[in-house]
């Protein structure tokens, strides 16, 4: 009895698939730093406008007063302006490890599309061999059913 049917290169494709696995995890961390950055600039941002809509609160202000709302919106521009940046920089590597990701699970599903074909042809080469079987027992049995 012949036994089933092994892939030669099972072993490439369970490294493909680990470095799938690999790539998906990076591709998840990067796009969790990003979704993270994201928050943080709203946040920048949100803040940013609360500040300025304090200038015309109604309160009288001093010189002194003016002064620190000054430097504290200089200094809300400056954080918003390197969350921003790294922000696009989070966003170059999730797209790099998106491409990343895809490029390997493109590795896999080559593997495992030729793994499939080579089943197929395993299968039906079996089964013409067991058809060519049955087809010889038979005419042996009618063989000798007519002698």
């Amino acid at each position: 009895m012949p036994r089933g049917f092994q892939f030669r290169l099972q072993k490439v494709l369970e490294y493909r698939q680990q470095r799938e696995d690999q790539a998906k995890f990076a591709f998840a961390k990067a796009k969790a730093d990003h979704d993270m950055q994201v928050v943080v600039v709203d946040n920048l941002r949100k803040a940013l406008q609360k500040h300025e809509e304090s200038l015309y609160s109604g309160e009288k202000l001093t010189e002194g007063d003016i002064w620190l709302w000054r430097q504290y919106r200089k200094r809300l521009i400056q954080d918003m302006e390197q969350a921003e940046m790294r922000l696009m920089e989070l966003t170059r590597l999730m797209n790099a490890k998106r491409r990343e990701l895809v490029e390997r699970s493109k590795e896999r599903k080559l593997l495992e599309r030729l793994r499939s074909q080579q089943e197929i042809a395993f299968r039906r080469e079996a089964s013409a061999r067991e058809q060519r079987e049955y087809d010889e027992m038979a005419t042996i049995r009618y063989a000798r059913s007519v002698y």
